[in-house]
């Protein structure tokens, strides 16, 4: 059990990293997720095929699939887009809003009741971005661009809740991954015309870029998704939501690690004590939040076995 619980924050280290690797690498946001999106894909397709897994689904189904996979492709290109635009720290204070905007958007989509609980989490994740947005103004366009980022991720969450219970996990990030791929290679006449300046689509990688996408789509995504599916076979739903919130504590640790260290592009990892203080409110109610949803579904079903016996 121990050697489950390292190999879980080992993966979330992995995910908090990925915006460092954002960082990293000179390719554009567009063209960065086209690359991990195409290579996950491609690295998902063997692991299916080598364990001869069934991969085919309806007509409709594969439809609804790839149409999330869009979701999925517009999540990263903003997640991406943020760390360039701030620092790696306020992208990831950003990020950590998932839990609010999840609370916003299940009962909206799912037609489920609010529960007030998640309304004063919000409140206190509100309160932790604008004490960010005070301290860090100079990096607020970047901070917003992650909040969104945040909300697309969480919209994703909520309609892969449904999907997961008709698909096995790894057909459906096939699918996913590649309907990401997709709707991106589809957007590149657009976006070459009309959003890079004249520069048009930039595909080319430089440098190090190579490595990066590699640990990216090959370590990050295809390693690490597959592992986690793994784990949760073992560890309670409660165990894994808990851990993988603590991905914005990893990544700004990470990156403060390399400013220390300083590494090149790193410099304004430096942050102020109002930024820090948001944090801590942004992450309490991230944290304490699947202990509170854990103990009011406990409280539900005690409540339901009351029921039937009377």
């Amino acid at each position: 059990m121990l050697k489950d619980y390292l190999k879980l924050h080992f993966i979330v280290l992995l995910w908090g990293f990925t915006a460092i690797l954002g960082k990293l690498l000179t390719v554009p946001p567009v063209e960065l997720v086209f690359w991990r999106t195409g290579l996950a894909s491609v690295g998902l397709a063997g692991l299916l095929l080598a364990r001869r897994a069934a991969w085919r689904v309806a007509p409709a189904e594969a439809l609804r699939l790839l149409g999330v996979g869009a979701i999925v492709a517009a999540h990263w290109i903003t997640f991406f887009l943020a760390a360039r635009l701030s620092s790696v720290s306020v992208c990831l204070a950003g990020m950590a809003t998932l839990a609010l905007w999840t609370s916003l958007l299940e009962p909206l989509v799912l037609w489920r009741r609010v529960r007030p609980y998640e309304v004063g989490l919000g409140l206190l994740a509100m309160a932790g971005l604008y004490l960010i947005s005070q301290a860090e103004f100079t990096q607020l366009t970047g901070l917003l661009v992650a909040v969104g980022s945040a909300g697309l991720s969480a919209l994703f969450s909520v309609l892969n809740s449904q999907l997961v219970k008709r698909h096995a996990p790894m057909r459906l990030t096939f699918y996913e991954m590649s309907g990401a791929c997709l709707s991106i290679a589809l957007f590149m006449p657009v976006y070459g015309r009309y959003f890079t300046q004249g520069q048009g689509v930039r595909l080319t990688w430089h440098g190090l870029d190579w490595l990066w996408l590699l640990l990216l789509a090959g370590v990050c995504t295809v390693f690490a998704f597959s592992v986690s599916v793994e784990l949760m076979k073992r560890l309670s739903a409660f165990v894994v939501n808990l851990t993988i919130n603590l991905e914005p504590v990893y990544g700004i640790v990470l990156a403060q690690a390399l400013f220390v260290l300083g590494v090149p592009g790193f410099g304004q990892e430096k942050m102020s004590g109002g930024f820090y203080l948001g944090t801590v409110l942004i992450l309490a109610s991230v944290l304490v939040h699947p202990v509170l949803d854990q103990w009011n579904q406990r409280r539900a079903r005690k409540q339901a076995a009351a029921d039937a016996v009377v």
